[in-house]
C-alpha cells in the first residue's frame, strides 16, 4: 500500500533508523488503516554536500554555535 521516501542527513545510527521506520510504519497502520506489512520505507541518507537550500550547499553553512555549559 504506502512506499515512504525519507531523505535525510547522513549520519544517523542504525538504531535510530530503526525507531523511525517504526514510527512511520505505526502512523501508517493507526491513521491509514494499513497492515505493517504493506508499509515500505525508503531511507535515504545524502551527505550536505549533496544538498542545497537557497543557494548554498549545506556543507558550507557555518555550524551551529554550542550551547554554553
Amino acid at each position: 500500500m504506502p512506499t515512504i521516501r525519507v531523505e535525510m542527513f547522513e549520519g544517523r545510527t542504525p538504531e535510530q533508523k530503526s525507531a523511525l521506520v517504526a514510527a512511520l510504519t505505526e502512523a501508517c497502520v493507526r491513521t491509514i488503516g494499513a497492515s505493517p506489512e504493506s508499509v515500505d520505507i525508503l531511507l535515504f541518507d545524502i551527505a550536505k554536500q549533496n544538498w542545497a537550500t537557497a543557494g548554498t550547499l549545506w556543507s558550507d553553512r557555518a555550524a551551529p554555535p554550542k550551547p554554553a555549559g
